[in-house]
This record gives C-alpha cells, structure tokens and sequence, in this order.
C-alpha cells in the first residue's frame, strides 16, 4: 500500500474539494483525504499508478505540482 500526498494548484473553495473527491473516488483507491490545495492519497500500486491519480486529479480542473 503506497501513502501519497499531491499538492494542489487552482483550489479555492469545498466545491473544489468535492470535485477531486468525485474523481478519486469514481477511480477506486483505497481512501483519501482531500483539503483545499492537497490531497492524501492510499493506494494499492498493483492496482494503480501514480499517473492515474495525477489525472483523476486533474479531470476534476486542477494542477498536480509536486
């Protein structure tokens, strides 16, 4: 199990919290924790890359930049 943390750019508000959760959750990690500018992120590595997180957070209208 992998424990990531993704900080955030373009964030401002609980509606775009609630956007990143949408699209982490519709992917299927493990869990997560999302706050205005990050996002911690648990996942199986067998089951998903990092890239496929980046997206998903990024199909929700945000920057990855870490």
């Amino acid at each position: 199990m992998t424990k990531k943390e993704y900080q955030i750019e373009g964030m401002s508000c609980h509606h775009c919290v609630k956007g990143v959760e949408v699209e982490l959750e519709e992917l299927g990690v493990d869990s997560f924790k999302v706050e205005i500018g990050s996002a911690v992120v648990e996942y199986d590595e067998s089951k998903f890359k990092d890239e496929q997180i980046v997206k998903a957070i990024e199909e929700a209208g945000y920057k990855v930049v870490n």
